[in-house]
């Protein structure tokens, strides 16, 4: 079962944003957050939560083309 993936971003009142990243497994979480942080700017202080040191998941999506006949 697929584990639901989302971004949550916190604005301070300095102005500074912190990205959440919920649901990825393994190094996937800075894939997602890369560009993001390259368009806020300067990223100051990066804290990994223990699902970062996790096996990411394999997902596998087999298609079947034509008819069941």
């Amino acid at each position: 079962m697929a584990t639901k993936q989302e971004i949550e971003f916190t604005i301070n009142p300095d102005g500074s944003v912190e990205i959440h990243p919920v649901g990825f497994k393994g190094k996937k979480c800075t894939e997602v957050t890369k560009e993001i942080e390259e368009a806020l700017g300067i990223v100051k202080n990066v804290t990994y939560s223990s699902e970062y040191y996790q096996q990411e998941e394999e997902v596998h999506t087999t298609v079947k083309v034509g008819s069941d006949k």
